[in-house]
């Protein structure tokens, strides 16, 4: 492991294991319960099967689509640019570098994103490849070693495939909520019969209740969303130079320049915040010894209910998780 050594070495491969089951476990628990549902309910109201394809192929194909085209509107929404080979050399050979000790084919595509908000984010379909973009805040707010860690952590998402990981999961809730939104409507637009006969007020609930449990489900995709993140977090701990350290205070000086900019500049950067880093609504208003802000934020005791609905761990937790690749 490249970013740890020693006995840090044994506690982060525990972390790892854990993680990793984790993970294993929320997904199975999301298509486990879901099938149940699904097929029980849907058994119990006699739905003609070829309106479930056609509802799935529909979902499916959607987001399918939304997977192909999304680069080319993250790109036109952050002001996207490919790097050019004269600008950042160190950046580019950090990338090459790291790319090389994760394993991945080839390096992704180099990005810079126009805009004063620090952060940075991984992304690409099969129609663009993959890429790695950085904001001009970050490029101005980080130190080098710090960019690295931090490149290193979007490297991992794509070394994880989190991005199709994440359309998979997120088809769950979706293929919930338009079923339900199909029962839902054929309970009022089935016809009087149905409707004398009490057909039409069952489908109406169950389908008021599938759409209620689809935003349930969604849950679970946020809290997958949170763990991929921690996933992401130990590849540039492992795979860069002392990772750990260098992303925390990669982290810790993202939220403070955040904090300094206007709530409206970081509010119109926020519609893709699940590509960033670090949430942009997420920041503090600090100065000073940047590992003395380190350690008052591990402190936090961060809010369940908060948590609960974001895309990433709280500051407080990554940064504790982070801890068990430093060498003590």
């Amino acid at each position: 492991m490249a970013g740890i050594s020693g006995a840090s070495s044994q506690r982060a491969r525990v972390s790892l294991l854990k993680l990793r089951l984790s993970m294993i476990g929320v997904w199975a628990l999301i298509t486990g319960l879901a099938t149940l549902i699904l097929t029980a309910i849907l058994l119990y109201l006699g739905f003609p099967i070829i309106g479930i394809y056609g509802i799935l192929g529909f979902v499916i194909a959607f987001h399918f689509f939304q997977w192909l085209i999304g680069p080319y509107i993250v790109n036109a929404i952050y002001r996207v640019r490919k790097l050019k080979p004269s600008e950042y050399p160190w950046l580019r050979e950090a990338v090459e570098r790291i790319s090389a000790r994760s394993g991945l084919k080839q390096p992704p595509r180099l990005m810079i994103a126009e805009i004063d908000l620090p952060n940075a984010f991984a992304y690409g379909s099969p129609l663009t490849g993959n890429m790695v973009a950085v904001t001009r805040g970050l490029l101005r707010s980080l130190d080098p070693e710090e960019v690295e860690a931090v490149i290193g952590h979007e490297l991992g998402h794509l070394k994880h495939r989190d991005m199709i990981v994440m359309m998979m999961i997120s088809l769950i809730p979706a293929l919930i909520y338009y079923i339900g939104y199909s029962l839902y409507l054929s309970g009022w637009l089935g016809g009087g019969r149905q409707r004398e006969g009490g057909g039409g007020g069952l489908a109406i609930l169950i389908g008021m209740l599938l759409i209620a449990l689809s935003f349930i489900f969604n849950l679970f995709v946020y809290y997958m969303s949170r763990l991929r993140e921690y996933y992401a977090d130990s590849h540039a701990a492992i795979h860069a130079e002392n990772g750990a350290k260098n992303l925390q205070r990669g982290l810790v000086r993202i939220m403070a320049a955040t904090g300094r900019l206007p709530r409206s500049a970081r509010k119109s950067h926020s519609q893709l915040k699940m590509f960033f880093i670090s949430d942009p609504d997420v920041a503090v208003r600090a100065y000073g010894d940047i590992d003395a802000l380190i350690e008052e934020i591990k402190r936090e005791k961060p809010s369940l209910l908060l948590e609960l609905f974001s895309t990433h761990p709280h500051p407080a937790k990554r940064l504790r998780f982070l801890d068990q690749f430093i060498a003590a």
